[in-house]
């Protein structure tokens, strides 16, 4: 999945819309980046992820979830462009859009996937 599909993929979420974070590529809901384009723009894209989430994606698809010391203890996951795994990407960029949407967003969407 590139960044580009991620971002297609993101903006189905409702209220996504694209903008900036530190001056990079990202999605949005209610202001907050959900999904962007990171410190490391040749091999992958971030996504805001709960610690204790981020390390089971890494323990669990070292292949597709990963980070660098930049992102040590900070919410927020690196995903390989060159992963396989588009299904469970979706679900991780669904996550993140879901902790940043409002009451209304969430109780139209459903449960957190």
């Amino acid at each position: 999945m590139t960044f580009d599909d991620a971002v297609t993929f993101a903006l189905t979420l409702p209220g996504a819309e694209k903008g900036t974070s530190y001056r990079q590529p990202a999605v949005k809901v209610n202001g907050k980046a959900f999904l962007n384009v990171g410190h490391e723009p040749d091999t992958s894209f971030v996504v805001r992820c709960p610690e204790h989430e981020k390390m089971v994606l890494i323990e669990t698809d070292p292949d597709t979830f990963w980070q660098t010391a930049h992102y040590e203890g900070w919410p927020a996951v690196l995903i390989r462009y060159t992963s396989p795994e588009r299904e469970r990407i979706e679900i991780v960029i669904t996550r993140a859009w879901w902790d940043y949407a409002d009451k209304a967003q969430r109780e139209a969407f459903g449960d957190r996937p």
